[in-house]
């Protein structure tokens, strides 16, 4: 057993190249090997969203305050609240994040294969957004 004491990993800001806006990364947990699933609670301020991304063996998100934003390549945007799960299939290309005035935190979790969680992915434009 492990127990991660809140507050023993310290917060991060989101890096531009894979985040627009302003947007805080809290790591929550990385299983030890064999396991291979992470999961980290994310802040987006209004506007703030993830670049266009997928995840090799997909994403769960669950909404835990405000409203935001997600839509999967080709598909509408739909708008997402607190208490809202989300799944992204496989290789799924997609975006996440707040919406234009209200902020939004969601738990992020998702599996490494090879060491790899994420392909990132050009930009959300603000045209794409919705803005």
């Amino acid at each position: 057993m492990e127990i991660t004491r809140l507050g023993s990993q310290p917060s991060s800001k989101g890096p531009s190249d894979w985040f627009t806006g302003a947007v805080r990364i809290d790591p929550l947990f990385k299983a030890p090997d064999p396991a291979r699933v992470q999961g980290a609670s994310v802040t987006f301020e209004p506007g703030a969203r993830t670049a266009w991304h997928t995840h090799p063996l997909g994403q769960t998100l669950l909404v835990t305050a405000g409203l935001g934003r997600v839509q999967r390549d080709g598909g509408p945007i739909e708008e997402i609240r607190a208490g809202d799960v989300v799944w992204f299939a496989p290789g799924e290309k997609h975006w996440h994040g707040a919406g234009p005035a209200t902020g939004m935190t969601h738990i992020a979790i998702q599996e490494s294969l090879d060491g790899k969680v994420v392909e990132w992915m050009e930009h959300v434009s603000d045209e794409q957004y919705g803005a």
